[in-house]
């Protein structure tokens, strides 16, 4: 056998070539030693690496667990000290509101009809509308019922009434009659209420005339007017509004601690600026009174009920736009009364208040309007739109002047005035003052009587 260095019978240039061989074999051989140990350094550095993670892992673990532990009993101890620090009345109202949670109910209204001595039964009035007999005239009776009241919730409006005479009747609900329809005798006094799921969320408000004066809002079963002095009732108003969690409720919803402005808009409806000013009030939650020519009335029916389903005060501006100084007497009479029976017939419910063409009167005419029970509606800050027929002249009239208290006069017949109406609404919110309705800024500024002009209410 020969060995690798052995050289035994070759030629020196075969020893050379078997010379590089063994050359070439030892490299090789100390490639693969080098891997090989290449490879042992890296699982070795990869098993400790494995060993540290693990005893890291393990030490956090325990560590969490530990925290996890400490905070557990700082919770509980933090529990503890929350019961024991518990006042007895913060306990018992926290069970209540366990029992009887707020939750929000949709708007409802009171709908309310007056029997006037000498001229029967009146249409139906709106929630804070003001009912009233015509000068001289005074209430016998009186019906009620709800409008727009949540489905699936129980319970209705009652109403009793104190007639002069006979006393406190029996309490009526449903639009029965309240009172004596058939006689001769007013009414001393009123009480309303609201029964069922109906009282724990809702309040209802009256008022009513008497003496010439309106009375305090009573509610939830108070008395208004004073019975058994001699004193009648004249008028009457009614308002249903969402109790509220942590403050009062108020009669139409309205504040009257806040400052308040009554938008009002002539001569419509129409078709193209009316429902554009009643979409930006509905964006803002406000509500307007819409002063409308009854012959425009029969072919607007939709936005007459929209108008009512917004909370908005559908008034009267004669039939044809007639003025007052126009006309004799009669004339106007049949004016209004055809356009109160048209707005009555398109939105069930009837104007209580009138506006004079041009802002026109006369002795004659007031003593018309005062006979058919509706005060005059004048204004404090005329936007002039209808002559104008530009938007920022509008806009500059209103927000350069307006104050607490006013009656704006603008017309539902322009564009203009739509797109005025677009920047006033949210800006005179945004400035804090409630957009209100006639009746309602009325109703808390001293209110209103038949016959009568008004144009402003300041508080």
């Amino acid at each position: 056998m020969i060995k690798e260095n052995e050289t035994v019978g070759i030629s020196e240039e075969e020893e050379n070539t078997l010379q590089q061989q063994r050359e070439q074999r030892r490299k090789k051989a100390r490639k693969r030693l080098y891997k090989v140990r290449a490879m042992q350094s890296v699982l070795c550095l990869g098993l400790v690496a494995l060993c540290v993670g693990t005893v890291v892992l393990a030490t956090e673990t325990l560590r969490r667990k530990s925290e996890n532990a400490t905070a557990g009993k700082e919770i509980h101890r933090a529990e503890a000290v929350s019961a024991a620090m518990l006042m007895p009345e913060e306990e018992e109202r926290q069970t209540a509101e366990v029992k009887r949670p707020w939750i929000e109910v949709s708007e409802m209204g009171a709908l309310y009809g007056i029997h006037v001595q000498g001229k029967g039964w009146s249409n139906y009035f709106a929630d804070n509308a003001y009912g009233m007999a015509p000068v001289g005239g005074y209430i016998t009776a009186i019906r009620a019922t709800l409008h727009n009241q949540p489905t699936g919730m129980s319970g209705t409006i009652e109403y009793q009434v104190n007639l002069s005479g006979s006393g406190w009747l029996d309490w009526q609900t449903d639009a029965n009659e309240a009172g004596g329809a058939l006689g001769e005798m007013p009414l001393e006094a009123v009480c309303m209420r609201l029964t069922g799921e109906l009282a724990e969320h809702y309040d209802v408000f009256y008022s009513v005339l008497q003496d010439d004066a309106w009375t305090d809002w009573a509610k939830n079963g108070e008395e208004a007017g004073k019975s058994g002095v001699g004193l009648r009732v004249d008028g009457i108003r009614v308002s249903v509004a969402r109790k509220q969690k942590e403050r009062d409720s108020y009669a139409g919803e309205v504040d009257p601690s806040k400052p308040m402005i009554a938008l009002t808009y002539d001569d419509g409806p129409s078709k193209n600026a009316t429902p554009r000013i009643l979409a930006a009030l509905k964006a803002n939650g406000g509500r307007a009174t819409f002063f409308m020519v009854g012959n425009r009335v029969g072919k607007h029916g939709d936005l007459v009920r929209q108008m009512v389903e917004q909370g908005c005060e559908v008034a009267n501006h004669t039939y044809d736009h007639t003025l007052m100084t126009k006309v004799d007497p009669a004339e106007l009479e049949r004016q209004l009364e055809m356009t109160n029976q048209a707005v009555a017939n398109m939105g069930g419910v009837t104007p209580v208040l009138m506006r004079p063409c041009g802002g026109a009167t006369t002795d004659l005419g007031m003593g018309v309007a005062g006979a058919i029970s509706m005060p005059a509606i004048l204004w404090s800050i005329d936007t002039l739109d209808w002559k104008t027929k530009d938007s920022a002249a509008t806009i500059t009239a209103v927000l350069d002047h307006v104050k607490d208290g006013d009656i704006i006069l603008m017309h539902d017949l322009y564009d203009a005035t739509a797109d005025a109406s677009d920047v006033l609404i949210p800006e005179l919110t945004n400035r804090g003052y409630q957009l209100v309705t006639v009746s309602e800024l009325a109703s808390y500024r001293g209110g209103m009587t038949p016959g009568k002009s008004y144009y402003k209410f300041r508080p």
